[in-house]
């Protein structure tokens, strides 16, 4: 199954049709992980899901504005069914033991949504000695999708949504230097961790279909919500005065989340698309099926990544 998709005419139909939180649909019963739900695009996907009937589960780095998190939703849906596990996206110490405890605690999972993520800090190395943005927001999420891969392939129909970027742009792999330690430059290797997102999308698609499997991988993306994820650019006074000047072209965290959502549980997603909002360069709008650039569907390179991402991580997936 390739990972291109082509926007046929009822494609094309469907992107003009205006998809809300509304469109969801029933979840009830679902188990639904969502990684970084602490705040902004998870935590309004956590609300979304919570009062479509689905157990969130919140996989959070920080305990206490998790259960900050579990308050304000359960101020938003009363009845609402959401649990916490500790979860550090730059420790695979850590991966590894949220893994496991989502062994213990659920036979299966419908939805994994790999949102937390990292972006321009000043330069630092995780736990493991990655670059923090690579390591965080791909090797973090590679190795903990392929640690409860087998109870999400245990549902027939279940997801993987990755989180991307339009940064993903200006990506490109670095395999000569993936922890940036020549040259750190926060965007690029921002970027770098995007394309990384959907290069990791699209081969796990790919090996899920040679394995038959009716487990479907997806991406999205936020365009520009207005979340906690822009404190380090807003710590600089360039990108502070940019952003400021054009807010307008901007959204708030809850329809920041609808592409997340769409991709999660729109009837008519299939593995290896791209979700993203209609307006202005994908910066806000009407969450509908998107394409990434042509450096992201480079197969080659697809590869060589998920074969350095084991290697890296000691984790080795099952297809």
């Amino acid at each position: 199954m390739s990972a291109t998709v082509s926007k046929t005419e009822p494609q094309a139909a469907r992107n003009r049709e205006i998809w809300t939180e509304n469109s969801v649909g029933d979840q009830t019963g679902k188990v639904v992980v969502i990684t970084g739900a602490n705040s902004g695009t998870g935590l309004e996907c956590a609300k979304v899901f919570a009062a479509h009937g689905a157990k969130v589960v919140l996989a959070c780095r920080s305990r206490e504005k998790a259960e900050g998190a579990v308050r304000e939703i359960l101020a938003e849906v009363s009845n609402a069914d959401v649990t916490l596990v500790d979860l550090n996206l730059g420790s695979l110490r850590s991966v590894r033991e949220c893994a496991q405890e989502l062994h213990e605690k659920y036979n299966a999972i419908d939805i994994l949504i790999n949102n937390a993520g990292v972006m321009v800090p000043p330069y630092q190395l995780t736990e493991d000695g990655f670059e923090l943005q690579f390591g965080t927001n791909h090797l973090g999420h590679f190795a903990f999708t392929g640690l409860i891969l087998d109870l999400l392939t245990k549902n027939p129909g279940s997801r993987i949504v990755n989180v991307s970027s339009g940064a993903h742009r200006w990506g490109s792999i670095n395999f000569d230097d993936l922890e940036c330690k020549q040259k750190y430059v926060p965007t690029r290797a921002y970027g770098q961790s995007k394309i990384a997102n959907l290069m990791f999308t699209y081969e796990l698609q790919r090996r899920l279909s040679a394995a038959g499997s009716k487990t479907i991988a997806v991406a999205a993306h936020p365009g520009w919500s207005r979340t906690e994820l822009q404190k380090h650019a807003n710590k600089r006074t360039l990108p502070r005065t940019l952003m400021k000047a054009f807010l307008f072209l901007s959204q708030d965290a809850r329809h920041g989340a609808y592409p997340y959502l769409r991709a999660a549980t729109d009837p008519n997603v299939h593995g290896g698309q791209y979700y993203g909002p209609d307006k202005f360069k994908e910066l806000k709008g009407n969450p509908v099926l998107v394409s990434s650039n042509e450096r992201s569907h480079d197969e080659k390179v697809q590869k060589e990544l998920w074969r350095v991402s084991e290697q890296l991580t000691n984790v080795v997936y099952p297809i």
